[in-house]
Protein backbone atom coordinates (compact mmCIF):
# COMPACT_ATOMS: atom_id res chain seq x y z
CA UNK A 1 0.00 0.00 0.00
CA UNK A 2 1.23 3.38 -0.87
CA UNK A 3 0.81 6.91 1.14
CA UNK A 4 0.46 10.03 0.06
CA UNK A 5 -0.23 13.10 1.82
CA UNK A 6 0.42 15.61 -0.91
CA UNK A 7 -2.48 16.22 -3.58
CA UNK A 8 -0.03 16.69 -6.72
CA UNK A 9 1.54 13.41 -5.77
CA UNK A 10 -1.19 11.84 -5.61
CA UNK A 11 -3.00 12.83 -8.70
CA UNK A 12 0.17 11.90 -10.74
CA UNK A 13 -0.01 8.87 -9.91
CA UNK A 14 -3.74 8.37 -10.17
CA UNK A 15 -3.37 9.77 -13.56
CA UNK A 16 -1.14 7.28 -14.54
CA UNK A 17 -3.19 4.36 -13.58
CA UNK A 18 -5.84 6.05 -15.47
CA UNK A 19 -3.95 5.04 -18.44
CA UNK A 20 -3.78 1.95 -18.16
CA UNK A 21 -7.42 1.56 -17.24
CA UNK A 22 -7.22 0.78 -14.38
CA UNK A 23 -10.84 1.60 -12.27
CA UNK A 24 -11.11 3.24 -9.04
CA UNK A 25 -12.85 3.05 -5.90
CA UNK A 26 -12.55 5.86 -3.17
CA UNK A 27 -13.84 5.06 0.57
CA UNK A 28 -13.41 8.74 2.09
CA UNK A 29 -12.83 8.27 6.20
CA UNK A 30 -11.78 10.32 9.30
CA UNK A 31 -9.43 7.54 10.21
CA UNK A 32 -9.88 4.84 13.53
CA UNK A 33 -11.38 2.60 11.70
CA UNK A 34 -13.49 -0.10 12.11
CA UNK A 35 -15.70 -2.72 10.75
CA UNK A 36 -17.77 -0.77 8.92
CA UNK A 37 -15.10 1.49 7.40
CA UNK A 38 -13.68 -2.41 6.59
CA UNK A 39 -16.95 -3.23 4.98
CA UNK A 40 -16.66 -0.29 2.53
CA UNK A 41 -12.83 -1.30 1.85
CA UNK A 42 -13.81 -5.11 1.24
CA UNK A 43 -16.72 -3.79 -1.08
CA UNK A 44 -14.90 -1.33 -3.26
CA UNK A 45 -11.60 -4.30 -3.69
CA UNK A 46 -14.86 -6.35 -5.03
CA UNK A 47 -15.56 -3.39 -7.92
CA UNK A 48 -12.69 -1.81 -8.71
CA UNK A 49 -8.85 -2.59 -9.59
CA UNK A 50 -7.43 0.00 -7.56
CA UNK A 51 -8.98 0.87 -4.02
CA UNK A 52 -7.88 4.22 -2.06
CA UNK A 53 -8.57 5.42 1.20
CA UNK A 54 -8.55 8.85 2.52
CA UNK A 55 -8.34 9.94 6.61
CA UNK A 56 -8.52 12.54 6.85
CA UNK A 57 -10.04 14.83 9.97
CA UNK A 58 -11.95 17.50 8.55
CA UNK A 59 -11.91 20.77 10.74
CA UNK A 60 -15.19 22.28 8.33
CA UNK A 61 -17.75 19.35 9.19
CA UNK A 62 -17.41 20.49 13.03
CA UNK A 63 -19.54 23.37 14.70
CA UNK A 64 -17.88 25.46 17.65
CA UNK A 65 -17.56 23.52 20.92
CA UNK A 66 -17.79 20.29 19.32
CA UNK A 67 -14.79 17.23 19.06
CA UNK A 68 -12.71 18.03 16.56
CA UNK A 69 -10.05 18.24 19.19
CA UNK A 70 -10.60 14.86 20.72
CA UNK A 71 -12.07 13.21 17.96
CA UNK A 72 -9.73 10.19 17.70
CA UNK A 73 -6.95 9.30 15.58
CA UNK A 74 -4.53 6.60 15.09
CA UNK A 75 -2.93 6.36 11.73
CA UNK A 76 -0.50 3.58 12.06
CA UNK A 77 -3.39 1.20 13.19
CA UNK A 78 -5.28 2.88 10.80
CA UNK A 79 -2.74 2.03 7.81
CA UNK A 80 -1.99 -1.76 9.27
CA UNK A 81 -6.00 -2.09 8.92
CA UNK A 82 -6.66 -0.82 5.04
CA UNK A 83 -3.20 -2.56 4.05
CA UNK A 84 -4.56 -6.13 5.70
CA UNK A 85 -8.08 -5.41 3.65
CA UNK A 86 -6.67 -4.65 0.59
CA UNK A 87 -6.27 -0.84 0.48
CA UNK A 88 -3.88 -0.34 -2.35
CA UNK A 89 -3.25 3.67 -2.11
CA UNK A 90 -3.97 5.83 1.36
CA UNK A 91 -3.97 9.26 0.85
CA UNK A 92 -3.60 11.49 4.02
CA UNK A 93 -2.63 15.20 4.22
CA UNK A 94 -2.51 18.00 7.05
CA UNK A 95 -4.68 20.71 6.90
CA UNK A 96 -2.51 23.23 4.76
CA UNK A 97 -2.35 20.66 1.82
CA UNK A 98 -6.05 20.32 1.59
CA UNK A 99 -7.23 24.13 3.01
CA UNK A 100 -4.44 26.37 1.92
CA UNK A 101 -7.07 29.46 1.39
CA UNK A 102 -10.34 27.98 1.08
CA UNK A 103 -12.39 30.55 -0.64
CA UNK A 104 -14.61 28.52 -1.76
CA UNK A 105 -17.46 25.67 0.05
CA UNK A 106 -20.37 23.71 -1.11
CA UNK A 107 -23.74 24.27 -0.01
CA UNK A 108 -27.17 22.19 -0.69
CA UNK A 109 -30.86 23.42 0.34
CA UNK A 110 -33.69 21.05 1.74
CA UNK A 111 -32.16 17.95 2.56
CA UNK A 112 -29.64 19.64 4.73
CA UNK A 113 -31.46 21.57 6.55
CA UNK A 114 -33.44 18.20 8.40
CA UNK A 115 -32.52 15.86 10.80
CA UNK A 116 -28.59 16.87 11.98
CA UNK A 117 -28.49 19.77 9.63
CA UNK A 118 -30.59 21.63 12.89
CA UNK A 119 -28.28 21.26 15.40
CA UNK A 120 -25.01 21.32 13.51
CA UNK A 121 -26.48 24.06 10.78
CA UNK A 122 -22.72 24.23 9.30
CA UNK A 123 -21.84 20.34 9.47
CA UNK A 124 -23.09 19.18 5.99
CA UNK A 125 -21.28 22.33 3.90
CA UNK A 126 -17.85 20.96 5.58
CA UNK A 127 -18.67 17.35 4.57
CA UNK A 128 -19.84 18.58 0.71
CA UNK A 129 -16.67 20.73 0.32
CA UNK A 130 -14.15 18.32 1.77
CA UNK A 131 -16.02 15.49 -0.42
CA UNK A 132 -16.09 17.70 -3.59
CA UNK A 133 -12.39 18.22 -3.00
CA UNK A 134 -11.54 14.71 -2.30
CA UNK A 135 -13.64 13.40 -5.80
CA UNK A 136 -11.82 16.18 -7.56
CA UNK A 137 -8.47 15.24 -6.66
CA UNK A 138 -8.76 10.93 -6.90
CA UNK A 139 -11.80 11.39 -9.79
CA UNK A 140 -13.06 7.48 -8.73
CA UNK A 141 -15.27 5.84 -10.28
CA UNK A 142 -17.18 4.30 -7.65
CA UNK A 143 -17.28 5.95 -3.70
CA UNK A 144 -18.44 4.14 -1.24
CA UNK A 145 -20.43 5.44 2.00
CA UNK A 146 -21.72 3.78 4.77
CA UNK A 147 -26.05 4.32 5.20
CA UNK A 148 -25.62 4.61 9.15
CA UNK A 149 -24.55 8.67 7.92
CA UNK A 150 -28.17 7.84 5.42
CA UNK A 151 -28.76 11.70 5.26
CA UNK A 152 -24.80 12.43 4.33
CA UNK A 153 -25.18 9.88 1.54
CA UNK A 154 -28.33 11.23 -0.01
CA UNK A 155 -26.49 14.75 0.05
CA UNK A 156 -23.48 13.66 -1.45
CA UNK A 157 -25.36 11.87 -4.31
CA UNK A 158 -27.30 15.01 -4.43
CA UNK A 159 -24.16 16.90 -4.65
CA UNK A 160 -22.77 13.97 -7.31
CA UNK A 161 -26.36 14.72 -9.49
CA UNK A 162 -26.71 18.61 -9.51
CA UNK A 163 -22.85 19.10 -10.44
CA UNK A 164 -22.01 16.63 -12.96
CA UNK A 165 -19.51 14.47 -11.42
CA UNK A 166 -18.41 11.45 -13.16
CA UNK A 167 -18.60 8.92 -10.76
CA UNK A 168 -21.13 6.65 -8.98
CA UNK A 169 -22.59 6.88 -5.37
CA UNK A 170 -22.64 3.55 -3.48
CA UNK A 171 -24.00 3.01 -0.11
CA UNK A 172 -22.95 0.28 1.76
CA UNK A 173 -25.36 -1.40 4.98
CA UNK A 174 -24.58 -0.29 8.58
CA UNK A 175 -22.16 -2.73 10.52
CA UNK A 176 -23.20 -3.13 14.10
CA UNK A 177 -21.82 -4.79 17.08
CA UNK A 178 -23.16 -8.14 17.87
CA UNK A 179 -25.10 -6.73 20.51
CA UNK A 180 -26.42 -4.18 17.80
CA UNK A 181 -24.75 -0.53 18.26
CA UNK A 182 -24.22 0.44 15.11
CA UNK A 183 -20.40 0.85 15.18
CA UNK A 184 -18.79 4.24 14.85
CA UNK A 185 -15.58 5.78 15.96
CA UNK A 186 -16.83 8.01 18.75
CA UNK A 187 -18.39 4.72 20.26
CA UNK A 188 -15.09 5.00 22.25
CA UNK A 189 -16.42 8.31 23.89
CA UNK A 190 -19.07 5.91 25.99
CA UNK A 191 -18.34 5.11 29.61
CA UNK A 192 -19.29 1.40 30.11
CA UNK A 193 -22.54 2.45 31.69
CA UNK A 194 -23.76 5.20 28.43
CA UNK A 195 -22.74 2.01 26.10
CA UNK A 196 -25.03 -0.19 27.81
CA UNK A 197 -27.85 2.82 28.00
CA UNK A 198 -27.20 3.64 23.92
CA UNK A 199 -28.05 -0.66 22.88
CA UNK A 200 -31.65 1.42 23.33
CA UNK A 201 -31.46 2.77 19.72
CA UNK A 202 -30.98 -0.55 17.91
CA UNK A 203 -34.04 -2.13 20.05
CA UNK A 204 -36.14 0.91 19.78
CA UNK A 205 -35.26 0.90 15.72
CA UNK A 206 -36.83 -2.73 15.91
CA UNK A 207 -39.88 -1.46 17.84
CA UNK A 208 -40.71 1.13 15.45
CA UNK A 209 -40.37 -0.55 12.43
CA UNK A 210 -42.50 -3.78 13.52
CA UNK A 211 -45.25 -1.19 14.28
CA UNK A 212 -44.48 0.78 10.80
CA UNK A 213 -44.39 -2.86 9.15
CA UNK A 214 -47.64 -4.21 10.60
CA UNK A 215 -49.71 -1.13 11.08
CA UNK A 216 -48.39 1.84 9.26
CA UNK A 217 -49.11 3.82 12.00
CA UNK A 218 -46.35 6.59 12.11
CA UNK A 219 -47.34 8.15 14.64
CA UNK A 220 -47.60 4.82 16.98
CA UNK A 221 -43.88 4.30 16.03
CA UNK A 222 -42.51 7.83 17.14
CA UNK A 223 -44.32 7.75 20.31
CA UNK A 224 -43.36 3.91 20.95
CA UNK A 225 -39.59 5.18 19.97
CA UNK A 226 -39.46 7.72 22.24
CA UNK A 227 -41.04 6.03 25.18
CA UNK A 228 -38.50 2.87 24.78
CA UNK A 229 -35.59 5.33 24.45
CA UNK A 230 -36.57 7.57 27.76
CA UNK A 231 -36.83 4.66 29.93
CA UNK A 232 -33.16 4.55 29.61
CA UNK A 233 -32.68 7.97 30.68
CA UNK A 234 -30.32 9.36 27.67
CA UNK A 235 -29.09 12.43 28.31
CA UNK A 236 -30.90 14.36 25.54
CA UNK A 237 -32.98 12.99 22.49
CA UNK A 238 -32.46 15.40 19.30
CA UNK A 239 -34.12 13.73 16.88
CA UNK A 240 -36.60 10.77 15.85
CA UNK A 241 -38.49 11.12 12.69
CA UNK A 242 -39.87 9.33 10.17
CA UNK A 243 -39.20 9.76 6.83
CA UNK A 244 -39.83 8.47 2.88
CA UNK A 245 -36.37 7.49 2.06
CA UNK A 246 -36.41 8.89 -1.33
CA UNK A 247 -35.10 12.35 -0.06
CA UNK A 248 -36.06 12.91 3.10
CA UNK A 249 -39.59 13.76 2.04
CA UNK A 250 -42.55 13.50 4.05
CA UNK A 251 -44.56 10.19 3.92
CA UNK A 252 -47.45 10.02 1.56
CA UNK A 253 -49.66 6.94 -0.02
CA UNK A 254 -47.02 6.70 -2.21
CA UNK A 255 -44.30 5.30 -0.01
CA UNK A 256 -42.40 2.01 -0.33
CA UNK A 257 -40.10 2.67 1.98
CA UNK A 258 -39.57 4.58 5.21
CA UNK A 259 -36.31 5.45 7.41
CA UNK A 260 -36.45 5.76 10.83
CA UNK A 261 -33.83 8.17 12.07
CA UNK A 262 -32.34 8.80 15.50
CA UNK A 263 -30.06 11.29 17.03
CA UNK A 264 -29.62 10.87 21.16
CA UNK A 265 -26.87 11.79 23.47
CA UNK A 266 -25.18 9.32 26.27
CA UNK A 267 -23.17 11.95 27.89
CA UNK A 268 -21.42 14.43 26.23
CA UNK A 269 -21.90 11.50 22.80
CA UNK A 270 -24.32 12.03 20.25
CA UNK A 271 -24.75 9.16 18.36
CA UNK A 272 -27.30 8.27 15.46
CA UNK A 273 -28.94 5.41 14.00
CA UNK A 274 -31.29 4.82 11.26
CA UNK A 275 -33.46 1.79 9.97
CA UNK A 276 -35.90 1.04 7.44
CA UNK A 277 -38.98 0.15 7.51
CA UNK A 278 -41.39 -1.37 4.41
CA UNK A 279 -44.92 0.68 4.42
CA UNK A 280 -46.28 -1.64 1.23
Amino acid sequence: MKTYTSIESLKKELKNLKKKNRSIGLVPTMGYLHKGHISLIKRARKDNDIVVASIYVNPLQFGVNEDYGRYPRDLERDKRMLKENGCDILFAPSDKEMYKEQLVSVRIKDLSEKLCGISRPTHFEGVLTVVAKLFNIVTPDRAYFGEKDFQQYLIIKKMVEDLNFNLKVIACPIVREKDGLAMSSRNTYLSEDERKRALVLYRSLKAGKEIIEKSGDIKKAKETIREIIENEKPDRIDYIEIYDENGLKEITNDTKYCRIFLAVFFGKTRLIDNMRAKLK
